[in-house]
C-alpha cells in the first residue's frame, strides 16, 4: 500500500473555477498528502486563484496546451514517490483515492473504473464500451474503463512513459495501454463517478477517432504483431478466396489475387520486423 505522505496528487484543470476549490479541499481533508498540485492549463477564469485559496500548489501554463501537457507538467513538478491523478470537474470522490492507494505496491498502476451507468450520455457509454473492447483485444486483457482519468502509480514508472503521452486528451488511454503492454501489473478498482460540474471538453465525434489511433499507436509500439497479423490474414484470405473463385469461373488466377497474396506476405514480414524493433527498444532501455 502506498503511503499518503509519499503521494503527490496531480489535478489538471482548464476553466474549472466552479469545482476546483471543492475538489482540492475534499482531497486535502482525507489525508496529509506530500503535495496537492493543480496544473492550471491556461484558464481564463479564477481556476488558479480558487485552487491556491484551497491550499493547492499551482502550476500555471501561459496558454491552453491540453490535458496531456498539464499532466506532464504535474508529473515533472511532483516529488512524491507515488502520484495520483484525478479530474478537476468534481466527478471523482475523494475517498476513492485511498482505495486506489491500497492497491499500489501489489500493482504498478491502479485505475478507478467507473460504472457504466455513471458515464455521461448513452453515446459516450457506447463509445467507451467499443474502445474498452478493442483495447482488450489488442492487449489481451479485460479493460473495464480505458478512459478514466482517476489513476495512481509509482512516479518513476509513470515518467518512463511520459514521452508517449500526447499533449491533448487521451493521457488515460496512453498510460493504461503502455503499462499493460510493457508487462506491468494493472488493476481496475470499481468506483461510482458523480455528474461533472460544468461542460466536458471531450467531444465523442471529434475525439473518438483520436482515441482509436492512439490504441493502434501504443500497441504497434509494444506488440506490433497484434495489429499486423490480423490484417495479413484478412488480406491473404481475400486473395486466396478470389483466386479460387477465378479458377472456378475463369479457369485462371488473376493478377489481383497474386498481388493480394503478396501483399499479405509483405504485411506479415513488416510485422515481424516491427516486433524485432520493439524488442530491441526495450532491451536498450533496460540496459
Amino acid at each position: 500500500m502506498a503511503d499518503v505522505s509519499s503521494t503527490s496528487i496531480i489535478i489538471p484543470a482548464f476553466n474549472e473555477s466552479a469545482s476546483i476549490g471543492r475538489v482540492v479541499s475534499a482531497v486535502r481533508g482525507i489525508g496529509a498528502w506530500h503535495q496537492v498540485i493543480v496544473v492550471d492549463d491556461g484558464s481564463n477564469d479564477e481556476t488558479a486563484a480558487q485552487a491556491r485559496a484551497a491550499g493547492a500548489e499551482v502550476v500555471r501554463h501561459p496558454y491552453n496546451k491540453g490535458n496531456g501537457a498539464a499532466v506532464k507538467s504535474g508529473v515533472r513538478r511532483a516529488s512524491g514517490e507515488y502520484i495520483l491523478i484525478l479530474d478537476a470537474d468534481g466527478q471523482h470522490q475523494a475517498g476513492d483515492a485511498l482505495r486506489l492507494l491500497e492497491r499500489l505496491g501489489e500493482y504498478d498502476l491502479v485505475v478507478g473504473a467507473r460504472a457504466a451507468a455513471t458515464q455521461a450520455t448513452s453515446a459516450r457509454r457506447a463509445g467507451n464500451t467499443l474502445l474498452n473492447w478493442l483495447a482488450g483485444y489488442l492487449t489481451d486483457r479485460h479493460i473495464p474503463d480505458l478512459t478514466s482519468g482517476f489513476r495512481a502509480a509509482r512516479r518513476s514508472l509513470f515518467r518512463e512513459f511520459l514521452h508517449l503521452v500526447p499533449n491533448g486528451f487521451s493521457t488515460p488511454t496512453t498510460t493504461t495501454l503502455a503499462f499493460l503492454k510493457a508487462g506491468y501489473s494493472v488493476d481496475f478498482v470499481p468506483i461510482e463517478a458523480r455528474q461533472r460540474v460544468g461542460r466536458s471538453n471531450i467531444r465523442f465525434a471529434r475525439d473518438g477517432a483520436k482515441f482509436f489511433l492512439i490504441l493502434l499507436k501504443i500497441v504497434t509500439i509494444f506488440s506490433p504483431l497484434r495489429v499486423f497479423v490480423p490484417i495479413s490474414l484478412l488480406t491473404l484470405l481475400v486473395g486466396a478466396g478470389y483466386a479460387v473463385w477465378t479458377i472456378i469461373t475463369q479457369s485462371h488466377v488473376t493478377n489481383s489475387s497474386v498481388l493480394l497474396i503478396m501483399l499479405a506476405v509483405v504485411i506479415f514480414l513488416v510485422g515481424l520486423i516491427s516486433e524485432q524493433i520493439s524488442a530491441l527498444r526495450f532491451e536498450s532501455r533496460s540496459e
